[in-house]
């Protein structure tokens, strides 16, 4: 167990990072952000910093005698790098859980091994094989690079047969799988939390809207029922204890209409602090970001119980300019992650709207 005064390590350092950083901070704790890019907006918030590439072991070695344990604000941290630094100290949560989530195809299969549905899939390797897919499988269907994609990167949508030619050179002739288009009603994430002790909870189940294959908005809580929200939740769970994880991950679901006997697939998880979980910064006493550092620490887990209703809208490039109207909103908490150049497509900043919760 960590005491206030001791530093976490966090590789990257992006504005997950910074606010992980700034949680430890109220908690007395310090970090050490770890990253290639010297831009990081984390660097502005954090005790420590080290600007340098992920295989640069010199800076590791110096890295790793800096801090007592090392966590991380995003799942493709190069394999080498975590097993370098899980030499020396802990690395949380452990790197079989960042081997199972980098490649969409193991995460699929760890799925279905703690009986968790998902879409169809299949594993692609060529266009030939992509082509034999489609014709066992049928379209629509999505064509996903098995590393690396998020936001929308490195996927293809194949609505109709002509889409197939050429597909797999447009994703880069990458290893891929193929996903079954899932006739879903509501995209839905729950955010859980489990620690060394093996303490776990969750939040409230977040309904979430994408535009331009990015989140738009994250509502809290979901339009589903009460059997639903507790069905989502112990997926979460269940996939927290299947991986024998520590600090904070996030599984998306699709919910399916009512005709399905199965209502729930698993779309993919993030083992992290997730996009879908900023709205616990303004509703609940207990945020995502001091979450995971409770847990990193070996911490008590904090209570998730929302106190407000609430919509997380992510500010894309220019929404970060709606900077006026949204601090004069007396129910709006508005957070910008200091990144200095805006551009298309990037997240600035997101804003948060509540509207507590009436007693009955």
């Amino acid at each position: 167990m960590l005491n206030p005064g001791d530093t976490i390590g966090i590789l990257g350092g992006g504005q997950l990072g910074r606010m992980m950083a700034l949680a430890a901070s109220q908690l007395g704790l310090k970090t050490h952000i770890y990253c290639p890019d010297p831009d990081s907006p984390a660097f502005d918030v954090t005790a420590y910093h080290t600007c340098a590439d992920y295989e640069d072991e010199e800076a590791l070695e110096a890295f790793a005698q800096s801090v007592q344990r090392v966590t991380y604000e995003f799942e493709n941290i190069p394999a080498p790098t975590v097993e370098f630094l899980k030499k020396r100290l802990p690395v949380l949560p452990d790197d079989n859980v960042l081997k199972t989530s980098q490649d969409r195809l193991t995460e699929k299969k760890f799925f279905q091994s703690i009986d968790v549905k998902t879409a169809n899939f299949r594993d692609i390797a060529s266009q030939e094989s992509l082509q034999e897919a489609v014709e066992a499988m049928g379209l629509p269907a999505m064509l996903k690079t098995r590393r690396f994609g998020y936001d929308g990167k490195g996927q293809v949508f194949l609505k109709k047969i002509e889409d197939v030619e050429g597909a797999f050179d447009a994703i880069g002739a990458q290893p891929a799988i193929l996903e079954s288009f899932v006739p879903f009603e509501r995209e839905i994430s729950v955010i859980a939390a489990r620690n060394e002790k093996g303490q776990v909870v969750s939040y409230d189940i977040a309904e979430n809207v994408h535009k331009n294959q990015i989140l738009d908005t994250t509502t809290v809580p979901a339009d589903i029922s009460e059997g639903v929200a507790a069905e989502a939740r112990k997926i979460g769970e269940k996939v927290a204890e299947a991986l024998d994880y520590i600090g904070v991950l996030a599984v998306e679901l699709f919910l399916l209409p009512e005709t399905f006997e199965r209502r729930l697939i698993a779309n993919e998880m993030a083992p992290r602090v997730h996009n879908s979980g900023h709205w616990t910064e303004s509703a609940c006493l207990v945020s995502q970001f001091e979450q995971h550092i409770r847990a990193v620490a070996g911490w008590p887990l904090g209570d998730t119980t929302r106190h407000s209703d609430v919509v997380m809208t992510n500010l894309i490039g220019d929404d970060i300019e709606r900077r006026e109207e949204l601090l004069t909103n007396p129910a709006t908490s508005f957070h910008s992650y200091g990144k200095a150049e805006t551009r298309d497509g990037r997240k600035m900043g997101h804003s948060n709207h509540i509207k507590p919760i009436k007693s009955s």
